[in-house]
């Protein structure tokens, strides 16, 4: 081959490599890629507070209750009222709304069953103990612990039976009045005073039991693919070449490297299922919110804990609460880190919604305010403009490769 020949080669091929931009990866890069794929995941990790976690007639029965409207004081409000699938199971408002308005942001439930604890400050270790705050929250369902068993008795009598056994006939008002809590307004809680202790005892079991079979439901709503576990696994040499477009590409590197965002949000969901003060503001009108410090006494107290009365665990398998610290200064507005994983379906984010989008996200980390109150963990980032743009395109990979990620 004449020089001028060799030459015209060596031009075009820098040409196309200038034009594909293919990143060169590490080794270690590489090796991060793989922790980040969904090949990782597994299966749910088994949950031994719950007997009929796993059970197909128990999810079957957590579905319909799932959206059921009975379940609320206005008949109005289900579960999938601010679960939705199209928005990654949360609802695209800041913070919830059910009968009223709530003070934190709806969290997705897809994700859930492969974190120790559940909402925003951790006060439930299971999905199940999750299910039943909302139900009695009075801004949310605003309903009754009694009343869910009346609904069950009513409408869904044989399918719970079936996993449960026989259900007390409720008729005797004296008895089970019509809408008795330990919590909520002032009639409910005067009725719950005036049951006796083992009719109470009956009731707690039964509204377990309906929060059982909605974890076993949410147990069932699958993690996805995104276009990043098909890159890692084309990039890895475990699947067919998937791209990125350079500026995702780019995005990805800074999200292992400057970006340090792989330091909280990391392994297969994307996330340590930790607990973070990332300085985030306080929003305004809501009450001053303590996030962990709060919510590791509540779980620790909650009747409902794995170590309850009402845990199928027979006091085993239950390290996560037997090990939980309380009164860590570290706790103080530490909020639970999410998983990444359908990220730009899920605006507005952080725990009451206080950033509209994930730009503002990234200008927030790479910024890294003083928190209100804590410690934040944040150092400022120094990302360019460009830098900034890039890790909000590698984000918008992370979403279901197969659209809305609806349950099965």
């Amino acid at each position: 081959m004449t020089w001028w020949k060799l030459g015209a080669a060596l031009a075009a091929l820098v040409a196309i490599g200038t034009q594909d931009r293919t990143p060169i990866w590490s080794p270690d890069e590489l090796e991060v890629f793989r922790t980040l794929s969904i090949d990782g995941l597994g299966p749910p990790p088994a949950d031994p507070s719950n007997r009929v976690a796993d059970d197909p007639a128990a999810a079957a029965l957590g579905r319909a209750l799932f959206s059921e409207a009975r379940l609320s004081s206005n008949g109005r409000i289900s579960c999938a009222s601010c679960h939705r699938p199209e928005n990654g199971f949360t609802d695209a408002v800041p913070t919830g709304h059910g009968v009223a308005t709530g003070t934190r942001r709806t969290m997705p439930v897809a994700q859930a069953v492969y974190s120790p604890w559940q909402f925003w400050d951790g006060r439930a270790d299971s999905l199940w103990a999750q299910a039943l705050g909302p139900v009695e929250n009075p801004l949310e369902h605003n309903f009754t612990r009694m009343e869910v068993a009346r609904v069950l008795g009513t409408r869904y009598r044989g399918q719970y039976e079936q996993l449960f056994g026989p259900l007390p006939d409720l008729s005797d008002a004296r008895r089970f009045p019509r809408r008795a809590a330990p919590a909520g307004d002032k009639h409910a809680r005067n009725a719950w005073a005036g049951m006796a202790a083992a009719d109470r005892h009956t009731i707690d079991r039964i509204y377990a039991n309906f929060g059982k079979t909605i974890a076993a439901f949410e147990r069932t709503l699958p993690v996805r693919p995104t276009r990043l576990d098909r890159y890692v696994a084309g990039v890895t040499g475990k699947g067919p070449p998937a791209p990125f477009a350079p500026a995702e590409a780019a995005g990805l590197k800074l999200f292992i490297g400057k970006g340090r965002c792989v330091s909280c949000h990391s392994g297969p969901m994307l996330s340590n299922q930790g607990f973070a003060n990332t300085g985030v503001s306080e929003r305004g009108g809501l009450p001053a919110d303590s996030g962990r410090a709060d919510g590791a006494r509540k779980a620790i107290a909650d009747p409902f804990n794995c170590k309850g009365a009402f845990s199928d665990a027979k006091g085993g398998g239950c390290d996560e609460l037997e090990y939980l610290v309380v009164g860590d200064p570290r706790q103080v507005r530490a909020f639970k880190v999410p998983s990444l994983r359908g990220v730009a379906r899920r605006a507005p984010y952080m725990h009451s919604g206080q950033l509209r989008s994930l730009e503002q996200v990234i200008d927030h980390y790479n910024r890294a305010p003083a928190a209100p109150r804590g410690t934040s963990e944040l150092k400022p980032l120094h990302l360019t403009r460009r830098e900034r743009a890039e890790l909000v395109a590698f984000l918008r990979t992370l979403d279901d490769a197969e659209g809305a990620g609806h349950a099965r």
